[in-house]
């Protein structure tokens, strides 16, 4: 079982590891919006992320009992079957019912949400912020809001009221990840990854999802999503949840709207409007109260 959550436990700079992982979860998970909502042209939405979730647990587990990592004990698997559920079912499974109907700014919105949601759940084991935290996590919020200031927010109230209880969800799955017993190293992103597919699929076979004729590009947005989005994406961020502090590991939840506004000005062709520049501002402070460590601030404002 990991340590408990210290808010300001950095180090005086962040391993290589963390920095790649960071930038990895930051760029990609970004991208992940566009990627969806082009995958949704022809896949249905909890069958979609059941499939690539369930294909990319699969891969890691064999990759990682290749490398002679052992196999999940019962205990184990209950555990990535609680956290699974809880962080794909409820925190990818409602992006992706969202993004057929809710613009991708209310989506960018209500997720950024996550990380208040792990600090306050955090606080339910004893594991409180810091006054640099709470800073962060306000102005990051902010700075999201403001860059959508400019863009039309409209949508299903079904689908926010979704997003609206995926958000804690996620956050509740990554703080329990810490905490329950789990695998070691990679087996445990592919056995949450695979618990998390199959509670999907359960979802869409409640739905009473299916597909018809697909499209190229749908198919190669679902390709991307599984080796990017899951693969690459997921197996970074659970090596942040062991290696990073809970505000590091999900200051994704700011940077993803910024990816996916600038995507969508280079892909969509839209314009900049002085939102977008706002809310730039404030989300590049926001991660550097988040993630910059503290003793290199205490020396900066010596």
């Amino acid at each position: 079982m990991l340590a408990p959550w210290v808010p300001d436990s950095h180090p005086a700079t962040f391993p290589r590891g963390v920095w790649i992982a960071l930038i990895a979860v930051w760029i990609i998970w970004g991208s992940t919006y566009l990627a969806i909502r082009i995958s949704l042209e022809t896949l249905p939405p909890f069958g979609m992320a059941a499939l690539r979730l369930s294909i990319a647990g699969l891969v890691i587990i064999g990759f990682s009992a290749v490398r002679g990592v052992k196999l999940p004990t019962a205990a184990e698997w209950r555990g990535c079957l609680i956290v699974g559920a809880l962080m794909f079912v409820g925190g990818n499974g409602s992006v992706c019912f969202a993004e057929q109907t809710v613009s991708s700014g209310l989506v960018a919105i209500l997720v950024s949400t996550v990380p208040l949601w792990t600090a306050l759940m955090g606080m339910w084991w004893g594991a409180r912020p810091g006054g640099r935290q709470w800073a962060g996590i306000a102005l990051g919020f902010a700075g999201v809001i403001v860059l959508n200031l400019g863009r039309g927010l409209s949508g299903s109230p079904v689908a926010a009221v979704a997003l609206l209880l995926g958000s804690p969800g996620w956050a509740l799955g990554s703080v329990l990840g810490r905490r329950m017993q789990m695998p070691k190293g990679t087996m445990a992103s592919g056995a949450q990854m695979l618990c998390g597919g199959l509670s999907l699929a359960v979802v869409a076979w409640a739905a009473g999802e299916h597909i018809d004729a697909v499209s190229t590009r749908s198919v190669l947005a679902f390709v991307y999503l599984t080796v990017f989005g899951s693969l690459i994406g997921f197996t970074a961020y659970g090596y942040l949840l062991t290696h990073a502090t809970l505000p590091v590991a999900t200051s994704y939840a700011y940077v993803n709207p910024l990816v996916a506004v600038l995507l969508g000005v280079v892909l969509g062709g839209e314009g900049l409007e002085w939102e977008t520049l706002g809310g730039l501002v404030l989300l590049v402070l926001a991660v550097l109260l988040v993630t910059w460590p503290q003793q290199a601030i205490e020396r900066a404002t010596r």
